[in-house]
């Protein structure tokens, strides 16, 4: 098959490497669409994250057709439409043109979204997912999200609207980002634009000058002080990107805030499958009872290497605008 594989000079190649067979509990995907993350190009990088690199193949989330099953799976049957927050525990990456996965993680793509919808899902759905059911939230509590114009956090408020929550303010930085949030349901006077207001001054006046009960924080560094300001004692804040500062770190301990550390790959590192079937499940009746809607996609190219270094570099500079970015494999 084909795939593009990273290089030990950290460069990508198109090569030709062969088909993975499944195991007893996996099914062979025929990949339709592939989903590019940030996290793809941070495993090239010098960071925490690249101790997740586990196939030269990058790629963690995907759609496609099921080709293969093996002796022991009994929920898949060659033909069905499939899609699935790979991370590393699959044969390998996205990137390619077939993967094997345990079947105890896949599920059945919602019947009303496209294959290159159904790509862009697993991995901002997960960790939205995750995000809310671990802050444990009340409808009356106050609640301060960062970068929620972006792929998590559009899906997170999509998730706070279909449950009744409004009393909450977001972060976005242009008209784009906020405009593609009023489209979703967020109010205008919802919304600080950080790079015309202060946040922290405009964060208060906007929850009647009173610290918040939960900050979520999807974008890190130095943002990860302000927002610790801006929690009340003993609040609650989601750590979604790792990415915090000593100084964040000193303001949230004196705060006595309680940090939830959302890793959907945690899970995997101890075979809890059923945390991604489960939640993926969640998600796909929620698309299909139309509670929330699949993200907006940029289908950036087709399988090779100049897609997958556009795709990256688009991650990396924070070119997406607001879209999920995608990778045609197949076409039928």
């Amino acid at each position: 098959m084909k795939a593009v594989v990273l290089q030990e000079n950290q460069k990508f190649k198109l090569a030709t490497v062969a088909v993975p067979e499944p195991e007893s509990n996996e099914i062979q995907v025929r990949i339709m669409f592939a989903g590019f993350n940030p996290i793809d190009y941070q495993m090239t990088e010098e960071g925490s994250e690249r101790k997740l690199l586990h196939s030269p193949i990058l790629g963690r989330e995907f759609s496609g057709i099921v080709t293969v099953i093996g002796a022991q799976v009994t929920e898949f049957k060659i033909g069905d439409a499939v899609f699935c927050g790979s991370g590393s525990m699959g044969s390998n990456g996205t990137y390619a043109e077939y993967i094997c996965v345990p079947e105890a993680i896949a599920v059945k793509k919602p019947q009303n979204i496209s294959f290159e919808e159904a790509a862009g899902i697993p991995s901002a759905g997960l960790t939205a997912l995750q995000c809310f059911k671990r802050m444990n939230a009340s409808l009356s509590d106050s609640i301060l999200i960062t970068g929620g114009a972006g792929g998590v956090g559009k899906m997170f408020v999509k998730l706070l609207i279909a449950k009744g929550f409004s009393n909450f303010i977001t972060t976005a930085g242009n008209d784009e980002s906020i405009n593609s949030l009023i489209d979703i349901g967020v109010k205008p006077e919802q919304i600080i634009n950080y790079k015309t207001e202060d946040i922290y001054e405009k964060a208060l006046s906007l929850n009647g000058n009173k610290k918040y009960d939960i900050a979520v924080d999807l974008v890190g560094n130095h943002i990860v002080a302000i927002v610790a300001k801006l929690l009340k004692i003993n609040g609650t804040y989601i750590n979604v990107t790792n990415f915090s500062t000593p100084e964040s770190r000193d303001i949230l301990f004196s705060r006595g805030a309680t940090i939830h550390n959302i890793s959907n790959y945690a899970y995997g590192l101890e075979n809890h499958f059923e945390y991604y079937k489960n939640s993926l499940n969640e998600i796909t009746k929620l698309i299909e009872d139309e509670k929330i809607s699949p993200p907006k996609i940029s289908l950036i190219g087709e399988l090779s290497t100049r897609t997958v270094e556009e795709a990256l570099s688009m991650l990396r500079e924070n070119k997406t605008q607001g879209k999920k970015l995608i990778m045609q494999i197949h076409t039928k």
